[in-house]
Order: structure tokens, then C-alpha cells, then sequence
């Protein structure tokens, strides 16, 4: 399991923004205060962001229409961009934070970036035809959905780096189907939880497992998370799943035991995205929506502890991530609901 250090004190009483496009920060009786701009990345399109703060990276990848991942540091300064990634999309980080791997959706394989030389040192192909699309990772195993068509081809797959060489297998979800490729939540232990969500769909559906033997075992299935799920997350614990999905208004929370629900967060129009910190002490939610972009509530809260509006860009969706210590949040946002990312950071 996860070891986080639960070392905060106070409800967060101060948001100040580092890189903000007009990015204005709400307390809750506070007035709006302006921000230095975000750094534009230079890329065609926006897949996943992951935060490494073993080196103080955060890393940014274009999409199943990119081959690229842009590399910056925690003040925003681009350090490097990645490139001949054939649509980089999700990215999962190893357990000793040495290797960042990378799913190649136009590339059929799972890339591993070295961290510390930010260079390729090694391709998994996942077979013709699977569009490796969203990474999770319980202990030694990296999940991947993969999917390339509507046409209910999606499934989880698992590549094994416990052995050498690697080891990939597909379709692994069980009696789960999938339209597309499915995206994934996990916490770190090697027996999970990991959750598969439908994206995009009038019924989302969200299969909880746990891992045994290196194999998912079904524990659960719901459609309640609602239409149009966009994002999830998973807390340090593994107790809780977070889900934001375009058809409500809220962000509702799930045991991932049975799916049950476990209360929610009343935000607004339009869920993007949604990051738990994790030490699972703040909850960011990201809404589509003019007015109060970004929400963050205290876990099990009744009202948001911070507000942050973004007048001009929106969160892009799955566009939220935390640094390891809920010191910093990460924004990507765009212009419109997609097109090329902007990252913004926030001091906490």
C-alpha cells in the first residue's frame, strides 16, 4: 500500500497561482486576485498528465493523435519533449519511481521512458489492432485499456514487469465489455483495487477488481456513476473511487468493494475531471463551466475549502493532478473542450 506522509495541519486557508492564464483565486469570503500566465506546451492535443516528484517533473502527453510527451519542471519550464511516441496517451510511473511508462495508442505498444535520462530504453507490443490507451498500476503489473473502435473490442490488458522480458497479455477484464477502451483507476498495492470505466456512453459502467495472483477478480459492477463518464480516481487507501461524468452535476463518490455510493460534491455544469491528493487530504474537482473552474473540498466535506476560476480556458478533461505532498496542483486546461494544452500550476 501506498505510504504517504499525513503531515497537514490546516484547511488550506491560502491558494496563491504560479502560471495561471487568467487564473483567479476564491477563498471563500476572498476576492478574486489574478495570476502570471501558464505554459503553453506546444502540443497538437491533450492525453494524460503524470507527476513525478522523485525528479520534480510533471509529464504531459499529446493524445492518440500525437507522438509526443513534453516534460517540465514544477515551475513550468519545459525541459524536454519526447518524441516518436505514436500517440502517448496514459502514463504510470514504476513503484521505486524510475521508469515512467507510456501508452502508445497509434503505436500498439507500451513505451518506458528512463527518468532519469528522459530517453526510450524499451517498447512492449501489445498486438496489431489494440490501441493501448489508459495506464493504472498495482504493484509489479501495469494495466492497460485497449480499444480502438466503438465496436465493443475494449478490454483490460496486463503487461507483467516482474519478469524479463516483460510479459503481455490482453483482454484480461473477465465477463467486462467494453465499447472502447476503457479508462483506470488504481491504488499502488499489488492486490489492488483497480477500476475499469466505460467512457463516453448514454450508461457508464465501472467494473471494480482486485488483483490476485496477478489476475483481476471481479468484486463489482455499476452504472451508477451516470452518462458520459469522463474521469476517475482512486484513493491512497483504495477504499474510494472518485468519478466525474458530463451528464450531472455533482461528483459522486463509490466503495470500490461493492460500488456503493459514498456520498458526492455539488460543483456544477459540466465534470472534466477529478484528483484526489495523494494523502488523501484534498479533493480537487474540474468543471467545464464559466465561474469557479476548479473546486477543492476536504474528503467527506460539506462546502469547497478553495475556489479557483479560470475566465478564459477550461479544465481539459482528466486534467488535474496533485505533487505528492498536496503541496502543488496541476492544471491542464485548453481553450476550447479540447485543442492544445496550457499547463498551470498552483502553490498550496
Amino acid at each position: 500500500m501506498r505510504r504517504w506522509i499525513m503531515y497537514r495541519q490546516s484547511a488550506m486557508r491560502r491558494i496563491s497561482a504560479v502560471c495561471a492564464g487568467t487564473l483567479l483565486l476564491l477563498g471563500m469570503t476572498a476576492t478574486a486576485a489574478h495570476a502570471a500566465e501558464g505554459t503553453p506546451l506546444g502540443l497538437p492535443g491533450y492525453g494524460a498528465m503524470i507527476v513525478d516528484d522523485e525528479h520534480s517533473l510533471v509529464f504531459v502527453s499529446g493524445g492518440p493523435s500525437s507522438n509526443g510527451i513534453v516534460v517540465t519542471d514544477f515551475d513550468g519550464r519545459v525541459r524536454k519533449t519526447i518524441g516518436k511516441q505514436y500517440g502517448a496517451t496514459g502514463m504510470a510511473l514504476n513503484a521505486d519511481r524510475t521508469k515512467l511508462y507510456v501508452a502508445l495508442a497509434a503505436g500498439d505498444a507500451i513505451s518506458v521512458i528512463d527518468l532519469n535520462t528522459l530517453r526510450e530504453i524499451d517498447r512492449h507490443p501489445t498486438g496489431t489492432r489494440t490501441c493501448p490507451t489508459h495506464l493504472a498500476r498495482t504493484g509489479d503489473n501495469i494495466w492497460f485499456g485497449h480499444g480502438c473502435d466503438d465496436n465493443w473490442t475494449g478490454g483490460v490488458g496486463r503487461l507483467d514487469t516482474a519478469v524479463s522480458p516483460a510479459t503481455v497479455q490482453t483482454s484480461q477484464q473477465g465477463d467486462a465489455r467494453f465499447l472502447r477502451a476503457p479508462v483506470l483507476a488504481s491504488a499502488d498495492d499489488a492486490d489492488g483495487p483497480l477500476v475499469a470505466s466505460q467512457l463516453a456512453m448514454s450508461r457508464s459502467t465501472s467494473w471494480a477488481y482486485t488483483v490476485d495472483d496477478n489476475a483481476l477478480v471481479s468484486k463489482a459492477s455499476s452504472d451508477a456513476p451516470g452518462s458520459n463518464l469522463v474521469d476517475t480516481d482512486v484513493d491512497a487507501t483504495g477504499e474510494l473511487l472518485y468519478t466525474a461524468s458530463r451528464s450531472t452535476n455533482d461528483f459522486p463518490a463509490y466503495e470500490t468493494t461493492g460500488l456503493t455510493g459514498r456520498g458526492a460534491y455539488r460543483v456544477g455544469n459540466h465534470p472534466a475531471a477529478v484528483s484526489i491528493s495523494p494523502d488523501d487530504q484534498y479533493l480537487a474537482l474540474g468543471i467545464q463551466n464559466p465561474g469557479n473552474d476548479v473546486l477543492i473540498y476536504e474528503p467527506g466535506g460539506v462546502l469547497p475549502v478553495n475556489r479557483l476560476d479560470i475566465t478564459e480556458d477550461v479544465v481539459a478533461l482528466r486534467g488535474l493532478a496533485w505533487s505528492e505532498y498536496a503541496t502543488k496542483l496541476f492544471v491542464i486546461t485548453v481553450v476550447t473542450s479540447s485543442g492544445p494544452p496550457t499547463l498551470r500550476i498552483i502553490d498550496i
